[in-house]
């Protein structure tokens, strides 16, 4: 059976850097959890970073291409480098998601870790820019669909072999 890579904190774990979720209230959701299909994980804390912990954002001007080929860093507001735990946390995430089997991941929108179609950019000001984390660009690399908590009904139909919308692992520059 495909199952459901979930993040932590769509699936109702207090694991956001301010110790928060963000659940999700959908009957798709409740209905993989029947199944068995759900995979709860958090590539964050997978890597040992406490909760709560500062924000990080990937530095301005780069991608998490740039940041898993060790060309950029995502940093805290006061410049600590937290590349190392980001970067562990999204091999733990495609090697946690191989060992479930999970094919399919609806990943929090607009993290550094797991951002599909934006990520913060950088200034610690709010700001948006398109982009994504380094969990989804390594999970979608790795032939995994990526959706955001926008996507869920997407992502049902492409974890039940309908062709839901697969997620578009792009870079940007």
């Amino acid at each position: 059976m495909d199952r459901v890579l979930i993040s932590a904190c769509l699936a109702g774990r207090p694991v956001r850097y301010d110790g928060r979720a963000k659940p999700v209230d959908d009957d798709l959701i409740d209905r993989w959890r029947t199944e068995g299909r759900l995979v709860v994980h958090c590539p964050e804390v997978a890597a040992g970073l406490p909760v709560p912990r500062p924000p990080a954002e990937i530095e301005p001007g780069a991608t998490a291409s740039d940041v898993l080929a060790g060309r950029a860093r995502i940093l805290t507001p006061d410049g600590d480098d937290v590349t190392a735990p980001f970067v562990a946390g999204a091999r733990a995430a495609l090697a946690f998601a191989r060992e479930r089997g999970a094919t399919v991941a609806v990943l929090k929108e607009s993290s550094p870790s797991c951002g599909l179609h934006e990520v913060y950019d950088g200034t610690f000001t709010g700001r948006k820019r398109v982009g994504l984390g380094v969990t989804a660009h390594l999970l979608a690399e790795n032939g995994i669909a990526v959706f955001n908590e926008h996507g869920i009904a997407a992502a049902d139909a492409r974890l039940r072999g309908a062709g839901g919308d697969r997620a578009q692992a792009r870079t940007t520059s």
